[in-house]
Parts: C-alpha cells; sequence; structure tokens
C-alpha cells in the first residue's frame, strides 16, 4: 500500500464526518500516513480489558483507536464546521495550508 500525503496534521481540530461519532469534534494527537488513519482526543473510543499488573491494577480502560482519514474533515478555524483543505504559497515562497469556506489560513 502507498503511503499518501496527509493534509491534516497533529494538533488540527477536526470534525467527524460519519460513523458513530458523526459530528464530534477532537484534536489530533497522532498521525498515521502509513494507514492513513489519525487518532484524535475524545474520538473513536473503545474498551480495551486489562489484566491486573505490579505496578497498575486491572479492569477496563477507554482509550482512542484510530480512525480513517477519509471520515474526518478539518474544523474551520472561523466557525467549526467541516472545511476542505488547499494549498496557498505567500508572497515570501511559503506554502501554507488554507480553509477551503472561509479562505483562512491553518495554523
Amino acid at each position: 500500500m502507498t503511503q499518501t500525503k496527509l493534509k491534516i496534521k497533529k494538533g488540527d481540530q477536526i470534525v467527524v464526518m460519519t460513523g458513530k461519532d458523526k459530528g464530534k469534534t477532537g484534536e489530533v494527537t497522532k498521525v498515521i500516513p502509513s494507514e492513513s488513519r489519525i487518532v484524535a482526543a475524545g474520538i473513536n473510543m473503545m474498551t480495551k480489558h486489562a489484566k491486573p499488573t505490579q505496578f497498575s491494577a486491572g479492569g477496563l480502560q477507554r482509550i482512542e483507536a484510530p480512525i480513517h482519514v477519509s471520515n474526518v474533515a478539518l474544523a474551520d478555524p472561523k466557525n467549526g464546521k467541516a472545511t476542505k483543505v488547499g494549498m496557498k504559497t505567500l508572497a515570501d515562497g511559503k506554502k501554507v495550508r488554507v480553509a477551503k469556506k472561509s479562505g483562512e489560513t491553518i495554523a
């Protein structure tokens, strides 16, 4: 499987477009480009059963599972709604990401 260049980076605010968490927003904590997946805070939560160890008690742990990038969209910095990402070259030659809906640059 070829590795694709993702337009979503760590620290971005995203909106879930499909699935059980549709409409939820969260911040990207990890990007996995080889699998075209991201991990976001509070999105796609799953329950993991952990055995007790010498250092930690066992029980149920809630962790974030990866979600495919096709199921999420970047949140517009102006209004927080889903938007597509475009690229723009500034006057000094620097390339920046731009929200297609509002035209705002994405940090």
